[in-house]
């Protein structure tokens, strides 16, 4: 069985690895051990403040394998984005250039940066290592937030988005880069991604072009991955979109991967979470009905889990070792959803 937690200062080797597993593209999780500890450091003052209000802080929470206490995924929550720096984004639109003299009628795709998602809370930072990609732990990791958020919604925007890692090659060459960013900042994909992930966007302003692109004007391979996911993504484009996420025409400037959106008290497992006193019981997994994801009502201290439980009126019945799991005691209160 496996649980989510709040990140802790004794993770920083295991977030190195994970950051290291992840690959070219996962802008958020850097491969470097300062910018790591400083994300977990501010992950902590997150956890520990009292604000009931929405923020710049950053949450970061770790999947555990129960039975080793080995960590084995992480995922994150930004609660307001571009409220320190610029958030970009492009617009994906159309423009028109007609001359009914000459009888010529053209419909142009374009590339406008923009800011629009600034302010707007962000799930992001979800990586699992490929051994434990198995019974919906992925599904655990990424819809555990909205437990979190469902359970503190006076933290976070009226608006969630997710930015989704667009494509790149087995080569770790992303074609839109190649066909666009790199004509204007002279570097390549890999180091403008680590840049960004540090925190270091300031180059992007300073060389980003201002004016609307025409994207038939880009080479044809860079022009077909504008929305486009990286492959190892498609299940988390799917769990998102599962949970009431769309695209809205928004894409990341660096690998045009697609921005999913979605309102705060729309998102499916918000929406259709309710809580319960707890009752433990030892009848065993057998005897409890259907499988649920879990969470208790803290902060700090919030745990999650993927388990069999049964509904009762305003009460829900879990095995001990569950309870143990989501550090709660009978009569306590618990956040319960079907998992789909």
């Amino acid at each position: 069985m496996y649980y989510i937690r709040p990140i802790a200062k004794d993770d920083l080797d295991i977030l190195c690895h994970i950051a290291r597993e992840s690959g070219p593209g996962f802008t958020s999780l850097p491969a470097n051990p300062e910018l790591l500890e400083s994300r977990i450091n501010l992950s902590l003052e997150a956890f520990s403040s009292n604000s009931n209000q929405t923020t710049n802080h950053s949450y970061l929470f770790v999947l555990v394998e129960q039975s080793s206490g080995q960590v084995v995924g992480t995922c994150g929550i930004e609660s307001a984005v571009g409220l320190n720096y610029p958030w970009y984004h492009y617009r994906l639109g159309t423009v028109v250039h007609a001359s009914p003299q000459l009888q010529v009628y053209n419909q142009f795709q374009t590339l406008y940066l923009c800011n629009d998602y600034t302010g707007c809370s962000e799930v992001c930072t979800l990586f699992l290592l490929p051994e434990h990609r198995r019974h919906h732990n992925g599904a655990l990791l990424s819809k555990s937030r909205f437990l979190f958020m469902a359970a503190e919604p006076a933290r976070f925007s009226a608006r969630v988005i997710a930015e989704m890692r667009g494509f790149s090659d087995d080569a770790g060459r992303s074609p839109f880069w190649d066909g666009l960013g790199q004509k204007f900042f002279s570097i390549d994909f890999s180091q403008a991604d680590y840049l960004t992930g540090s925190g270091n966007k300031a180059f992007i302003a300073e060389l980003m072009p201002k004016y609307t692109i025409y994207q038939h004007l880009l080479p044809e391979s860079a022009q077909e991955t504008i929305g486009r996911v990286h492959p190892a993504t498609e299940p988390a484009r799917a769990m998102l979109e599962s949970e009431g996420f769309r695209f809205e025409n928004y894409v990341d400037i660096f690998d045009a991967g697609p921005t999913l959106t979605a309102p705060l008290k729309k998102i499916r497992s918000i929406r259709q979470s309710r809580c319960a006193r707890v009752s433990i019981t030892d009848t065993g997994h057998s005897n409890l009905h259907a499988e649920y994801l879990l969470s208790n009502e803290r902060i700090a201290e919030f745990r999650c889990t993927f388990a069999p439980a049964r509904l009762r009126t305003g009460r829900v019945e879990i095995s001990p070792v569950v309870a143990a799991m989501l550090n709660v005691s009978d009569q306590d209160l618990i956040r319960i959803v079907e998992l789909k």
